[in-house]
């Protein structure tokens, strides 16, 4: 988690870097921390709107599970949240990468934004993900769809250790057997493409 941030042995731990001088891998995680309020590439309302009219956005979708002794996954969460007409959806971990974020900080910071700080995600030893989606603005144009922008995912699987403690527009986190009929309905509640990233998941993890 420390790729960008330098520790105090660094060799170059004292070199200048502008704007982020003081900030820590903590920062990112949790969007403040350490007294300095959101770090920079946080942009505001009127910031990210602008962007995603003009340009992809990068992003990270996580879909949390749980796993056996013998790593095998056991659960795949799903989230409860409201959407932006106040409707309550079925969805998994997404969220923005952030200016100067490394791909592990921005897996742990969203993972912590919506499951709570002691969830625990066990991060992947390769970021290489399952699979990319790309959604766009436009109904049709691919089998992914986001209404506010063009953004390009890259999705992986993320085993969950701790105890997960809803937060932000996170009202509940549900968990349910793979192999159960329960999870072809989970599943078949999810929109906009959301639903076929978890099938390719479990595809790509053999189940």
């Amino acid at each position: 988690m420390n790729d960008e941030v330098p520790s105090e042995g660094d060799f170059d731990a004292n070199r200048n870097r502008g704007e982020f001088d003081n900030i820590t891998p903590e920062d990112f995680i949790h969007g403040g921390g350490s007294g300095h309020g959101n770090p920079p590439g946080w942009l505001g309302p009127a910031d990210i709107n602008r962007a995603r009219h003009q340009m992809p956005i990068a992003y990270v979708e996580i879909v949390p599970v749980r796993t056996d002794d013998m790593g095998r996954i056991a659960q795949v969460g799903s989230l409860l949240r409201v959407s932006d007409d106040g409707s309550i959806e079925r969805t998994v971990i997404t969220g923005r990468v952030l200016f100067h974020e490394t791909l592990r900080e921005a897996i742990a910071r969203n993972v912590a934004k919506d499951l709570g700080d002691i969830a625990l995600p066990l991060l992947p030893a390769s970021l290489q993900p399952f699979t990319v989606a790309e959604f766009f603005p436009t109904p049709g144009l691919s089998e992914y769809y986001d209404p506010r922008q063009h953004a390009i995912a890259l999705c992986y699987v993320v085993a969950i250790a701790g105890d997960c403690k809803p937060q932000d527009e996170t009202l509940d986190v549900e968990w349910v057997d793979p192999k159960s009929d329960m999870m072809d309905k989970f599943v078949d509640q999810m929109v906009n493409g959301h639903g076929r990233i978890v099938r390719q998941a479990l595809a790509w993890a053999g189940v």
